[in-house]
């Protein structure tokens, strides 16, 4: 059984009555309503989470405009930027409903960055936010867990705090939304819809960072994170942004909602299933794994995480949006969107899970060696494995490409993957729960057609069925292979099948013979040092 369903983390009771059975329209849609003819003022547009939301506002609702703050990047201007993801197969639903020229028409790109002050906007065009907008979704950040300190800071943190100033001054704003995250008070280990005191004071961390050095930034970054008894930069500046929104929610009255999704999957599936554009978290870990350049991890087995797929997040959003403009309740403002309420999936059975996955169903092109991964609870195990299976054949194959002529690769990729699993380790070994009765409270308005368009719980969800859908979207989207190659993929799978089964073969045959010689040696009072020495490494060998 790789999950239990709806009898660990029950919804809590709720005291209003779903209007599921009302006289209105079995199929009218009335949370798009709450975006219909809204200016919306968007930032992280160009990111994973906003994708999903811009092509559903186009899609499902009658938006009047949405504008789009972006930075340039690699050459590329905001605007360029923007016709590039239109292009993106994410879209190519919402183009049987509009025309390219159409989309852009909805859409205005507003250059800037979140790093700056003022978020790098023009004066005209602060004006013309100030005096227009109608709604605000604020989902820009650095998602890098690993991300320096002085960008975190600025990135997440001054950044909330540019665009809460910004929104302040709106005339016609209805409502701010806040991108956060589930795992920002990580000293919670029963994480409640509501707010929490935050590590340190936002404002004087901002002040800091503005006036240090970046090499004497980076150099206090450990110790703090480490005094805060914080595993990264990311948690810490997310739970600093959000106690500004509560904050100007509380001496201003800003009209807030606070999003706290937790670990991000692939869409599950709107517009299209398995769409993924990242290496994030256990995404990337599904890649390294199937590539079979990953092969140890450190971490909990039996304790589990909390993941939703991204579309079922954005239909969670929607639902937050419609509750806040009908029911009005002001205290009902942070929103958790998890799953773990329903589902509990822990991380041997998403080991398992992805290894049936991408041996069965859709394996990589150009792995490395059969994909398997193990786990344990032991650090020191874990740092042998890595440094055997991951290090080892790593430093073998660069001097072998470099003997015969090639670049290089492998150390920079098992560098890569042991950041990757590293920035995993505090999670996978640590274990939160999240209530979800505000959550459950909202669902429970839905009329049976908005509970089926807009789906956030798990009845009809197949777990094995989203592992083979994101192991598709990973080729696809991700290593960017077609899937006319897919034959080839499982070729190369029963050939790296049998060159570990050999290999395995052979180094457990000398085992066994070393063994067996060792036992002679022992019968025949050999030399019990040397003797002794045979005997650790088998015990090792056995263990590994």
């Amino acid at each position: 059984m790789f999950f239990k369903r709806g009898n660990e983390l029950p919804c809590a009771p709720v005291k209003e009555v779903s209007n599921k059975n009302s006289i209105m329209a079995a199929e009218e849609d009335r949370l798009a309503k709450a975006f219909e003819n809204k200016i919306i003022f968007l930032t992280g547009g160009t990111g994973f989470m906003g994708k999903i939301f811009i092509e559903r506002l186009l899609r499902d609702t009658e938006v009047g405009k949405i504008y789009l703050l972006v930075r340039p990047k690699r050459g590329k201007t905001p605007r360029q930027r923007v016709i590039e993801i239109f292009d993106d197969l994410l879209f190519e639903r919402l183009k049987e409903k509009m025309s390219i020229e159409t989309i852009l028409s909805k859409t205005h790109v507003i250059c800037g960055n979140c790093e700056e002050l003022n978020i790098g906007m023009s004066e005209e065009d602060r004006q013309f936010i100030i005096e227009n907008i109608t709604q605000i979704f604020h989902f820009a950040a650095t998602i890098r867990f690993d991300e320096a300190m002085k960008k975190a800071v600025l990135m997440n943190t001054r950044g909330s705090r540019e665009m809460l100033k910004l929104a302040l001054e709106c005339k016609k704003l209805e409502l701010y939304g806040h991108m956060s995250t589930a795992y920002c008070h990580l000293h919670v280990q029963f994480l409640l819809e509501q707010p929490y005191d935050p590590p340190a004071d936002p404002n004087e961390i901002i002040a800091m960072i503005e006036s240090m050095p970046d090499e004497e930034i980076e150099n206090q970054s450990k110790g703090i994170l480490e005094k805060l008894n914080l595993p990264n930069t990311y948690a810490f500046t997310k739970s600093l942004a959000e106690a500004l929104v509560v904050e100007a929610r509380n001496k201003h009255k800003l009209p807030v909602l606070i999003f706290r999704p937790s670990i991000i999957l692939a869409t599950w599936r709107d517009p299209i299933p398995g769409y993924v554009d990242n290496f994030n978290g256990p995404i990337g870990l599904m890649l390294a794994v199937g590539k079979g350049v990953a092969r140890s991890m450190y971490c909990d087995q039996k304790s589990y995480g909390d993941f939703v797929p991204v579309d079922i997040a954005i239909n969670a959003l929607f639902i937050s949006v419609w509750n806040f403009y009908t029911y009005k309740n002001e205290d009902h403002f942070i929103i958790h969107f998890t799953s773990s309420n329903e589902i509990r999936l822990t991380w041997e059975d998403m080991a398992i899970l992805g290894k049936e996955t991408i041996q069965n169903d859709y394996p990589f092109n150009q792995i490395l060696w059969y994909p398997s991964i193990t786990m344990t609870q032991y650090r020191w195990l874990h740092n042998i494995r890595a440094f055997l299976f991951h290090w080892i054949p790593a430093y073998v194959v660069d001097f072998l490409l470099q003997m015969l002529g090639y670049q290089p690769f492998m150390k920079k990729a098992a560098l890569r993957v042991d950041k990757a699993v590293e920035v995993l380790e505090y999670y996978a070994n640590n274990q939160w729960d999240f209530d979800a009765s505000i959550q459950c409270l909202f669902k429970s308005r839905l009329t049976p057609y908005e509970e089926e368009k807009y789906k956030v719980n798990a009845r009809g969800i197949s777990i094995r069925q989203v592992f083979s859908e994101s192991a598709l979207g990973l080729r696809r989207y991700v290593d960017k292979t077609p899937d006319s190659m897919i034959p080839a993929a499982f070729r190369l799978l029963k050939i790296m099948n049998i060159v570990d089964k050999v290999t395995k073969l052979v180094v457990y045959g000398s085992l066994f013979y070393w063994l067996y010689t060792l036992i002679l040696a022992l019968i025949g009072g050999a030399n019990i040092p040397f003797t002794i020495l045979k005997l650790l490494f088998c015990i090792f060998a056995i263990l590994i």
